[in-house]
């Protein structure tokens, strides 16, 4: 019963991370802006960082199962 919370949190934490990894990838990739009034440069780099640190969270999640 206590691991459903981290089940959840982990799914939503992984998924969100994994969307906005391949969001920011297929807007680099395709030289479209990721954020609009923002720095290319800066606005990719603060996305992936932000996109890995919800992955990192999301697996810890799931080794707390």
């Amino acid at each position: 019963m206590e691991s459903g919370p981290a089940i959840f949190a982990g799914s939503a934490f992984a998924l969100f991370g994994a969307a906005l990894l391949l969001w920011t990838g297929a807007r680099v990739l395709h030289r479209a802006p990721v954020a609009h009034g923002v720095s290319p440069v800066a606005s990719a780099t603060l996305a992936t960082v932000f996109g890995v640190l919800f992955l990192v969270l999301g697996v810890w999640c799931f080794t707390r199962i």
